[in-house]
């Protein structure tokens, strides 16, 4: 009996302690959409009085890829506290193992590949055996089980065009291009999260390769904010000039010096060799003191590795959705203040790192005629409550708009994927800080609580994806459905506006049946209206 009550109190102990640990590691149940957790990001004289819309200003070349950064010094960015790159890597490239000091979102604008992430503790569930008749049949019992495993490694990812990418900060991870096309991918940091300790600044340490001045490239110009195949080619096509013009060593504008070495080179190479029980030689290999390849590298032959057939991984990508939707709708579900998650049943090895947001049957909200939103936060991606972090796409139709709003509890940035559209941004002042249209490939960061107004171009529409600096984003729309003037009595908009009781009504009622995205009106329209 004794025996008994002890297990049980046992049992109990572990139960509290487990639910508080992983309650504490993702932020579940303790943690609302009203809490952050960012340090401030700037100094406190930041101010955000004029955004600009950005273009990649630096670009590093590699054997198999580039890697092009947003300015790195732009005042808006630092103030927000995130930093902003685009990665190209070609067909067959691989890019190099590295861990950064901030969580991070990845889109996929185009291609697809394989993504390993190396969570620490996490067991190695991936393994391959050689057949019998490669096995040694000679030997002790153990050295034939060892010699039975041909390789062992943790899961791998597979993604492709949509999917948003959930990395943490501190995490390894590294990227293969499987496909046809070259593989474009969009990344945010957030640098200003608390678990970032080190200077406001993103860095990344490698564990392979080396940055060689060499592999700079000069500033880029307005040719390469096109994304897709032919747009690469000629990006390739400037760098091969540009080397060939101006040399090798020759210093890029607008940028300083960079050298870089991954970090097995501040190791003395007889003390790394002894630590991880291999000879010198090998040590001094991981160095790579003598690879010009840099971060992204060609893999001729393919990579092969062990990982399930693609039809496998669709079907449970299927299941896993099926679930997913039944989740946000059944009983755990509690609403956008709080997420319910077991701890115990998704833990840290096995979350999900990838939610596709780019096809329609995924939108949160979709109109044929107009456009739609679909959005990924910690309710749909568990892990997203250690990044930190949320992502929304939006496709507006040609000449549509999107409600006017502000988001309540983040900053937004807003990454243009397809086509152009007209954008101003208001601040508490009332003055316009932004006012002009936002093209492919361009970057806007949106501070928090500025008033936005969104528009697509006549002819070509207008597609985005916004990056938000809180792991359950919330915006406040000023018109349609569900929106401030809808939620205020008429006689406040009466006198708030010194509108007659006719206006007021047409004011709050005009969008009444529109939810965040609204169809385009003509001036006939308009006048028939007053």
């Amino acid at each position: 009996m004794t025996s008994s009550s002890s297990f049980l109190c046992f049992s109990l102990c572990f139960l509290v302690f487990s639910h508080g640990a992983f309650a504490q590691l993702f932020g579940f149940g303790g943690q609302s959409a009203w809490q952050s957790s960012r340090s401030f990001a700037g100094p406190r004289g930041c101010r955000f009085d004029r955004l600009d819309a950005l273009n990649p200003t630096q670009r590093l070349r590699f054997e198999a890829g580039t890697v092009e950064y947003y300015d790195v010094y732009n005042e808006i960015l630092q103030c927000a506290g995130v930093s902003a790159r685009r990665t190209i890597i070609e067909p067959r490239g691989l890019f190099l193992p590295q861990y950064n000091n901030a969580p991070s979102l990845l889109y996929i604008i185009q291609g697809r590949g394989i993504k390993g992430i190396t969570f620490p503790g996490c067991p190695e569930t991936f393994q391959s055996f050689q057949p019998e008749s490669e096995q040694i049949l000679t030997g002790t019992a153990e050295s034939q089980s060892q010699q039975r495993i041909r390789d062992e490694h943790q899961k791998v990812h597979r993604f492709k065009q949509g999917d948003i990418v959930a990395l943490s900060a501190g995490v390894t991870y590294w990227c293969y291009n499987d496909g046809d096309v070259p593989l474009v991918a969009i990344q945010i940091f957030d640098i200003s999260n608390t678990a970032n300790q080190l200077e406001p600044r993103q860095r990344s340490f490698f564990l392979a390769g080396r940055h060689l001045s060499g592999q700079q490239t000069y500033e880029m110009g307005p040719e390469s904010y096109e994304t897709g195949p032919q747009a690469y080619d000629i990006e390739r096509q400037a760098y091969d000039v540009g080397r060939q013009t101006y040399g090798a060593g020759v210093q890029p504008i607008g940028m300083a010096p960079l050298r870089g070495n991954n970090v097995f080179n501040g190791f003395d190479t007889q003390l790394l060799a002894e630590a991880l029980g291999v000879n010198v030689e090998l040590a001094r290999q991981l160095q790579a003191q003598n690879d010009p390849r840099g971060e992204i590298v060609f893999v001729h032959e393919g990579l092969r590795m062990l990982m399930p057939l693609r039809s496998q991984e669709i079907q449970q990508q299927e299941f896993e959705e099926s679930m997913q939707a039944q989740q946000q709708f059944g009983e755990s579900w509690q609403g956008p203040y709080n997420v319910t998650v077991n701890g115990l049943d998704e833990n840290f090895c096995t979350l999900k790192i990838r939610a596709n947001i780019d096809r329609p049957s995924r939108a949160d909200y979709y109109n044929q005629r107009v456009g739609r939103i679909a959005r990924v936060d910690s309710q749909k991606l568990p892990i997203l409550n250690l990044v930190q972090m949320s992502a929304t796409r939006v496709v507006l139709q040609r000449n549509a708009m999107i409600t006017p709003y502000w988001s309540m509890n983040c900053h937004c940035g807003m990454y243009v994927t397809q086509g152009q559209g007209r954008v101003q941004v208001v601040n508490h002042q009332g003055r316009t800080v932004f006012d002009g249209t936002v093209r492919q490939g361009q970057f806007l960061l949106i501070p928090q609580n500025f008033a936005v107004l969104k528009r697509a171009d006549r002819l070509q529409g207008f597609h985005w994806v916004t990056f938000n600096t809180n792991q359950n984003a919330m915006i406040n729309q000023i018109a349609g459905k569900l929106s401030t003037f809808k939620g205020m009595p008429l006689q406040v908009l009466m006198h708030s506006y010194r509108l007659s009781i006719e206006q007021a009504r047409r004011l709050k009622f005009s969008r009444r049946n529109e939810f965040k995205l609204f169809t385009p009106r003509s001036p006939r329209t308009l006048v028939q209206d007053q």
